[in-house]
């Protein structure tokens, strides 16, 4: 991976509220229902080691508890991409929460971008195209660096 080359992809956006959005001929198709709740459902069915760090929440689909998180998740998403250019200051507070506090295995930060996109391409195949899947795997790539740089 490229840190010192990131660029903010083409038919990459995100709306004046943070969630991933795709601009396209009908307009702008918000991508946050979508991702709130199913990419976290999804998390823990495809990958229930996860669950490690949840024991606290109900993990049902669609659960209050899995869409505050995924709310939480599409935040700290949008954080990164208002500030893509500085992605290591933007997100040092949660690198050292997840690396200092939760110890959260650096392994799942993968798992999480893995399934954000099934779930994008899964529910919006038209729309989650070869370049776009390109432009967020290489955007959760960055993130998922920067998360785990505290941990060594």
């Amino acid at each position: 991976m490229l840190r010192t080359q990131k660029k903010k992809p083409a038919g990459f956006f995100f709306s004046e509220r943070g969630h991933p959005t795709l601009e396209d001929d009908a307009g702008t198709q918000r991508w946050n229902t979508t991702l709130d709740d199913r990419s976290g459902t999804r998390l823990f069915l495809s990958f229930p080691q996860t669950k490690t760090y949840f024991s606290h929440f109900d993990l049902s689909s669609g659960s209050a508890d899995i869409q505050a998180h995924g709310g939480k998740v599409l935040s700290a998403i949008g954080n990164a991409a208002s500030h893509f250019d500085d992605l290591d200051a933007a997100l040092s507070s949660l690198s050292d929460l997840h690396a200092y506090n939760l110890r959260v295995d650096p392994g799942n930060f993968d798992l999480l971008s893995h399934t954000i996109q099934v779930v994008l391409a899964s529910h919006l195949p038209n729309d989650f195209t070869p370049e776009v899947q390109a432009a967020w795997d290489k955007f959760l790539s960055n993130i998922s660096e920067v998360l785990t740089s505290k941990y060594r």
